[in-house]
């Protein structure tokens, strides 16, 4: 498994805090990272409960059968990180994701699918998704990513690095989405500018703050505002945006 390449890379800086109190400053929560899976198949809820709490710094805190219970489930346990699936009877993963990630304070989402489809991808991603994996990545993977996109990280499946890739090189609607992210870059400093496509290469905190002469926390400041200056949830998102606006 890989960050997306050529797009971002991990790095530890998180997106807005989660609903236990994820810090915003790159640290790991306090205690394990508590996990809420929601999957409509129990003999998946079973297994996926089975590799996390077979792990000492994860903790399974509840679980959902549907998309609609997530907002009650969230409200409940607290998690950090919330394994969603996609097809789901009532309301899909993708709708679930957009609506939690839209609330304030909302823990990060980690999708879990069967099903790789390249919208799916995207409008995951779009949504606030810091990640997108695969049910045949390796039970070590997938608490690995856990583990990161509990700080923030992005992480994904080398099948979705490949299906970014793509999108952000050409495709139908190019030329649209390039004026309209160019237009979102438009009122950035100069100096979040240079940050901005530093992310969209793919570069570390550490990388970029040897490039441009900072130090590692003024970087983390600084990707801290871009999200909240363009109105994003995590690092992918400004990566997309960047390459969407041709600048990388």
């Amino acid at each position: 498994m890989a960050a997306v390449a050529g797009l971002t890379s991990p790095s530890g800086e998180p997106g807005p805090a989660g609903s236990n109190g994820s810090p915003a400053d790159g640290g790991a929560p306090a205690g394990p990272v508590r996990v809420l899976i929601v999957d409509d198949d129990p003999l998946v809820r079973a297994a996926l409960s089975m590799i996390i709490d077979g792990v000492a710094d994860l903790l399974v805190v509840g679980e959902a059968t549907d998309g609609a219970e997530v907002p009650a489930a969230v409200a409940t346990y607290a998690p950090d990180v919330v394994l969603m699936d996609i097809r789901m009877p009532q309301l899909d993963g993708l709708a679930a994701t957009e609506k939690l990630r839209s609330a304030p304070n909302a823990p990060e989402v980690l999708v879990l699918t069967t099903f790789d489809a390249d919208e799916q991808v995207l409008r995951a991603l779009r949504a606030g998704a810091a990640g997108f994996l695969l049910k045949d990545t390796a039970p070590t993977e997938i608490v690995h990513a856990l583990r990161r996109v509990a700080v923030g990280e992005t992480m994904l499946s080398p099948t979705v690095t490949r299906q970014l890739v793509a999108h952000v090189t050409g495709g139908v609607g190019a030329d649209s989405r390039r004026q309209r992210a160019q237009g979102r870059l438009a009122g950035l400093s100069e100096r979040e500018r240079e940050v901005a496509i530093a992310l969209g290469r793919g570069r570390s905190n550490a990388e970029i703050a040897g490039e441009l002469f900072m130090s590692v926390a003024t970087v983390k400041a600084y990707v801290s505002r871009l999200l909240a200056k363009l109105d994003l949830n995590n690092r992918v998102q400004v990566a997309l945006l960047v390459h969407d606006a041709g600048l990388v």
